[in-house]
């Protein structure tokens, strides 16, 4: 009985931690984008999900990107992202090779949410995917790390009760003080990261932030009445309009009505 509790209270807070929802490992199939030629032209985007995610979650910002024009692919993460994170990375090494190979793109752009930002970074930092993306947008993730971890050891549970990607996601973890050691932004990819004050699962919502030229964007910071909780990060209409503007290169100019 206390073993089933245990579980239960584990999956909620794990699910809680960094719910993100990716897409499928099998080989991807090209989704026909609308005719805007300019994205068409543009870089393939992964849309990579997270922590006990499932692809469908992420269908309203993978089919926003469909409308610009993206040729866009979702990535779930392997065991939903509850293994090792540079295990899920050398996986997503691998799902982007697919992707370059079915498009004929020689780069793609990554738009990354909660615990899919951390395997994308760990990709570009340690696994060489700096030569084969051109732009990293992160939505919610706790590049820094999350108390929300923490708070699973205070409630007794102990090490993340062996979930190895809540670990790693705990503020001063030896995978987080690796990823974060030297440049938090190698090579020529352009950095984006995105949060918002009403994140409940990533606290300080400052960790979501990276250093060393990323254009750091609080939604709030232009769109003081503007409430977007965690997994609200891909559904907002504002927040889309940055991930947008990003993948342009364009200035921060977040829509503060967008729906």
């Amino acid at each position: 009985m206390l073993l089933r509790k245990t579980v239960l209270v584990v999956s909620l807070a794990t699910a809680a931690l960094l719910a993100s929802a990716g897409t499928a490992t099998a080989a991807p199939a090209p989704v026909a984008p609308a005719a805007t030629t300019a994205a068409a032209a543009a870089n393939p985007v992964i849309v990579v999900g997270g922590l006990s995610g499932v692809a469908v979650a992420y269908e309203p910002i993978a089919a926003r990107l469909r409308a610009d024009g993206y040729r866009t692919f979702i990535y779930q993460l392997p065991g939903l992202g509850l293994g090792d994170i540079p295990a899920s990375a050398r996986a997503f090494a691998g799902y982007v090779e697919q992707v370059r190979a079915s498009t004929g793109a020689a780069t793609v752009d990554v738009v990354a949410h909660s615990e899919g930002g951390l395997v994308g970074r760990y990709y570009l930092k340690r696994l060489g995917g700096t030569a084969t993306v051109g732009r990293y947008v992160s939505l919610g993730t706790p590049q820094y790390g999350t108390y929300v971890a923490n708070i699973v050891a205070f409630l007794g549970l102990g090490s993340c009760a062996g979930i190895v990607a809540c670990q790693q996601m705990t503020i001063g973890s030896a995978f987080l003080a690796d990823l974060n050691s030297g440049d938090d932004t190698p090579g020529s990819v352009r950095y984006t990261t995105v949060r918002t004050l009403q994140d409940e699962l990533v606290r300080p919502t400052g960790n979501a932030a990276v250093n060393d030229g990323a254009t750091n964007v609080l939604i709030q910071a232009y769109c003081p009445l503007r409430v977007v909780g965690h997994l609200g990060l891909v559904l907002d209409g504002t927040a889309y309009t940055i991930v947008r503007g990003a993948l342009v290169d364009g200035p921060v100019r977040p829509n503060c009505l967008a729906v």
